[in-house]
């Protein structure tokens, strides 16, 4: 046998695996945030829908406990993730998830169900176009990084300031600089996860990064959503 050409097959072979490693890890990370979409739509819909429910939740000082909750999630997430195992990873992807559909029932109390459908839609069709192209793209998109997270942490500081303002203003700003920079995040985040995928890693470890990406692609939706139906929604 020629031994160049039993090198290239090696390496075809192991090129090969790689990539069915790859798609298998890309496809859990989707997976996750798919479910995680579906539990908080669930928990909002119903929380939403039913006023026994959304009434001592949105009527009282609970509402900050409920608005702040998930931003807690996140940050216990990010600091915890490497030593959480992985199935407890998960389990407090899907709780989070569960607060985040608690947070976001009160958009059933001021936009209208058809509303809510067709921006969920539209977020979804420009998502997946903006996540493929950070999958598929060969240019490197991690010096937007630093540039995205200046941007987001802008968004997060003129949003409280709003919250006393009340600038109708501000909120639009707001809304398309954050649309901006979460669409710009998806396709980072898509193309960090790819890069972030190691055959070498133990299943733990890939396990526990696809949880990690799923909830990173699934804070970019969730916020595009909420964004667009600023735009798109109408209020009961």
């Amino acid at each position: 046998m020629n031994p160049i050409n039993s090198r290239y097959g090696a390496a075809a072979g192991t090129q090969a695996l790689f990539d069915e490693g790859l798609r298998q890890h890309m496809l859990r990370v989707y997976n996750y945030m798919a479910l995680g979409l579906v539990i908080t739509g669930l928990v909002a819909f119903v929380v939403g829908s039913t006023p026994a429910l959304y009434v001592p939740l949105f009527g009282s000082q609970l509402k900050w406990v409920v608005m702040l909750a998930p931003l807690a999630f996140v940050f216990f997430f990010s600091f915890r993730i490497q030593t959480m195992s992985a199935s407890t990873a998960q389990l407090t992807f899907w709780a989070f998830c569960a607060v985040m559909g608690l947070s976001l029932a009160s958009v059933f109390l001021v936009f209208t169900k058809t509303s809510i459908a067709q921006t969920f839609f539209i977020t979804a069709a420009m998502f997946g176009s903006i996540s493929l192209y950070g999958y598929t793209t060969k240019r490197d998109l991690s010096k937007m990084g630093s540039f995205l997270m200046m941007g987001l942490f802008g968004i997060i500081i003129a949003g409280i300031v709003n919250i006393f303002l009340g600038s109708s203003a501000l909120q639009f700003a707001i809304s398309v600089i954050g649309i901006v920079v979460f669409v710009g995040l998806t396709a980072y985040d898509t193309q960090n996860i790819k890069e972030q995928y190691s055959e070498n890693y133990d299943q733990e470890s890939n396990q526990k990064l696809a949880v990690f990406g799923a909830l990173s692609l699934y804070l970019n939706f969730v916020n595009i959503f909420q964004l667009l139906l600023n735009f798109t929604g109408e209020r009961e």
